[in-house]
């Protein structure tokens, strides 16, 4: 900075120092932050990615990379990413299912108690009912884990791959928390019944059969204790 001050030869200039500003400092818990927020920004980046990348290979024709990783694309896939598409072809269901379970505890003495039938399906129509806004858990859980349960074990109630048994205990844990959440009580063993029921054929569709389909029991999570 220069100031002109007057003398007899003239104003003359005279040298002040410039003023100098303080840098600002970033504090230690600052800078610790702003790399936390930076850490997790490359993260959730990075997931979507990843996230986009494995859907695209369980939707896209079958090719060479979607087989040789396949295990892996199923194992992120299902059973929360599932992707069809019945939003652009929609296949209306033709039967009702109400699914029921009952659990088995045996005591200290060996006697095994049996539970009477609970209708999981039933407690979901009455949460659905008369609600505005139902939850996705009210309408879809149960039904969208018993058919992909039918998907991958067919007729026979038999595991024969991973993702077989994976849905089987997917199932299996949704009905004993329901039936834990609702009954009490103690249980480490848990069976289902799936009654089928058809709809009024329409068209030249002919009405599908009455279907009662016993379950074998399952162990799971003991429950209660």
């Amino acid at each position: 900075m220069k100031e002109l001050q007057h003398s007899d030869s003239g104003p003359a200039a005279q040298e002040y120092p410039d003023d100098v500003r303080t840098p600002v400092r970033w504090s230690r818990g600052a800078r610790a932050l702003k790399a936390g927020l930076r850490v997790a920004v490359i993260l959730c980046v990075a997931t979507t990615l990843v996230h986009v990348l494995l859907v695209f290979l369980h939707v896209a024709p079958s090719n060479t990379v979607s087989k040789r990783y396949s295990p892996l694309v199923n194992a992120w896939v299902y059973p929360f990413f599932e992707q069809n598409w019945r939003l652009f072809a929609p296949d209306p269901e033709s039967v009702n299912r109400n699914i029921l379970a009952r659990t088995a505890h045996t005591d200290a003495g060996g006697s095994v108690k049996v539970s009477a039938w609970f209708d999981l399906t039933a407690v979901d129509n009455s949460a659905v009912e008369h609600n505005a806004f139902p939850s996705h858990t009210a309408q879809n859980l149960l039904r969208r884990a018993w058919t992909s349960y039918v998907d991958s074990h067919g007729a026979d109630d038999k595991a024969r791959t991973e993702r077989a048994l994976m849905m089987q205990r997917y199932l299996s844990n949704i009905a004993a928390d329901r039936v834990a959440a609702h009954n009490g009580g103690t249980f480490d063993f848990i069976q289902l019944r799936v009654v089928t029921l058809p709809i009024a054929a329409s068209g030249n569709r002919p009405p599908a059969p009455v279907e009662n389909r016993l379950l074998p029991w399952w162990k799971v999570t003991p429950h209660g204790n």
